[in-house]
């Protein structure tokens, strides 16, 4: 069996600056060169003689073509927010960000790479959550590069690498989290967006890092139970809530059944022994804790008949 110890490690691309030239600069030695080259070859067309000074000319013509040739394939350009890698048969020379008409040596390479702000909406995927119930779940990021040789030599596709990571953290989030409660007690995903969001982002920033690649905002766009079950969760979520209005309700009721004893008591209205205060308990209960309206009953009688 391998050593763990002895298994090769990815070596980690690191951007730099790289050394480019201005394209406006060299634009005006093109402009020169071919000014020469137009001279040479007006004061070269009256004669045929090779040797001489018809002779220097046309060497100075074929030396003045091939320069102007290799200043004519340096030229690149970089638009705003945007960077351009630079090789040399596959081996990374560093990063140009500045913007413009940029000119390198012909036998270099520019790979172009976009720096610019990246909205991506993930798609809809099943998680089950801290409980255990399927869910459907989307996220929004907004995400962008850093690191131009990273993105580039470091993974092998960074779009679809984003991608990927996405899903991968949006499954892990869910599963940490209740779809909701009813209590709130805990951190739940319907309840607690900027919460959740937040360590998402963490999440993602931490698993996109080996790609140069930040997120700079995040959120879940879409949150609902999976088709199969939200029927028996709506049904469920309807008497958690009815079971927690009818909790509220009868510690109400009994407040003020208590206070309504401890006052009757204190003013001495009417004095009443264990069986009628039971009576009048439960009457003030049926009152205050029903879904309907009472009937008042009127006694003609005595309090006992």
């Amino acid at each position: 069996m391998a050593n763990p110890s002895h298994v090769p490690q990815l070596e980690r691309s690191l951007e730099r600056s790289a050394r480019s030239g201005s394209g406006y600069t060299m634009f005006f030695v093109l402009l020169a060169q071919l000014a020469l080259g137009a001279w040479l070859v007006a004061s070269n067309l009256g004669g045929s003689e090779l040797g001489g000074e018809q002779g220097w000319k046309w060497g100075l013509l074929i030396l003045n073509a091939f320069v102007a040739l290799l200043v004519g394939c340096g030229f690149y350009l970089i638009n705003p927010n945007q960077a351009a890698a630079i090789q040399l048969f596959g081996q990374y020379r560093g990063t140009d960000r500045n913007s413009g008409l940029r000119w390198i040596w012909p036998w270099l390479s520019a790979k172009k790479i976009s720096v610019r702000a990246n909205n991506l909406i993930s798609d809809k995927i099943k998680v089950n959550d801290l409980r255990g119930n399927p869910i459907e779940i989307a996220a929004q990021l907004v995400w962008r590069v850093t690191d131009t040789a990273q993105a580039l030599f470091d993974v092998d596709d960074y779009r679809g690498f984003v991608l990927a990571q996405v899903e991968a953290g949006v499954r892990t989030v869910g599963s940490r989290y209740p779809y909701d409660d009813v209590e709130h007690k805990e951190v739940t995903l319907r309840g607690n967006h900027d919460e959740v969001g937040e360590e998402l982002r963490a999440t993602l920033i931490q698993r996109l890092a080996v790609a140069g690649i930040t997120v700079d905002e995040c959120g879940l766009t879409h949150l609902a139970y999976a088709p199969e079950i939200a029927g028996a969760m709506l049904r469920r979520q309807q008497a958690e809530a009815v079971i927690a209005a009818r909790t509220k309700l009868v510690e109400g009721a009994v407040s003020m059944v208590e206070m309504a004893l401890h006052q009757l008591n204190e003013k001495q209205v009417v004095q009443l022994d264990d069986e009628r205060k039971a009576a009048m308990v439960s009457n003030l209960m049926v009152v205050l804790c029903g879904e309907r309206d009472t009937q008042p009953v009127v006694n003609t009688g005595t309090l006992y008949s």
